[in-house]
């Protein structure tokens, strides 16, 4: 890619694309140079440093959880498809819990502030004070993050092989406890047999997300 073609949209593409693959620590302007065949000084005409990149890629990633959002839609379809948003964009991109953490003043950037604003707004309107309303949103965001960095799929780029001897050996951890002791865990231990089934992982994972939520609202507004 020729550095006259370069623009600030393609860099933060291929910026993205390299912290997916290789995380977040390995992200540096030298790197990205090496990897789109420019020197450095080129990239320095769209981002003055690091940081300003990295920011520049958690907006990339979050400016998508309030597109669909529609104001008249019950708060619950609300907040539901913002989390579900966050999590398909995780599991599109593995790098940006990381980036969450990386970018400390993210509650100054734009996209988040909107997605913040959008939450707090569907809580609101849920029975929930904006003090928790915050504490809600903060929980689901933290949620989400958990609920994709730590999903049951093997670790990204091992082979079907790999991956299927990866779930044999953990069974045979399991199994090789003492079923006096751990009789439910060695039961469990034989649904390793098998891929997990991640889809329905997450899905279930955003309903478990979802339903205290909902359930400390229906109290509140019984109460």
């Amino acid at each position: 890619m020729a550095a006259e073609k370069l623009t600030r949209e393609s860099v933060v593409e291929r910026a993205l694309e390299l912290a997916n693959e290789e995380g977040v620590e390995s992200l540096t302007i030298r790197r990205l140079a090496g990897r789109l065949g420019v020197t450095p000084m080129a990239l320095y005409w769209h981002f003055k440093n690091k940081d300003e990149m990295v920011w520049a890629l958690a907006e990339h990633l979050l400016s998508t959880l309030t597109a669909d959002i529609s104001p008249d839609d019950p708060w619950q379809v609300r907040l539901r498809g913002m989390v579900e948003t966050l999590v398909a964009a995780m599991r599109e991109h593995p790098s940006l819990p990381d980036f969450l953490a990386t970018v400390e003043a993210k509650h100054d950037l734009d996209s988040f502030r909107r997605a913040t604003e959008a939450a707090l707004d569907a809580l609101t309107s849920a029975g929930f004070s904006l003090s928790e309303g915050y504490y809600v949103s903060s929980y689901l965001l933290n949620g989400a993050i958990a609920l994709v960095k730590y999903h049951p799929g093997c670790p990204a780029g091992m082979s079907e092989a790999e991956e299927a001897e990866a779930r044999r050996l953990r069974r045979l951890h399991i199994e090789s406890l003492p079923r006096d002791r751990f009789p439910r865990m060695i039961d469990y231990g034989a649904t390793l047999a098998g891929p997990p089934d991640v889809d329905h992982y997450f899905a279930f994972g955003v309903d478990l997300l979802m339903a205290g939520v909902e359930a400390m609202a229906r109290r509140r507004a019984g109460g």
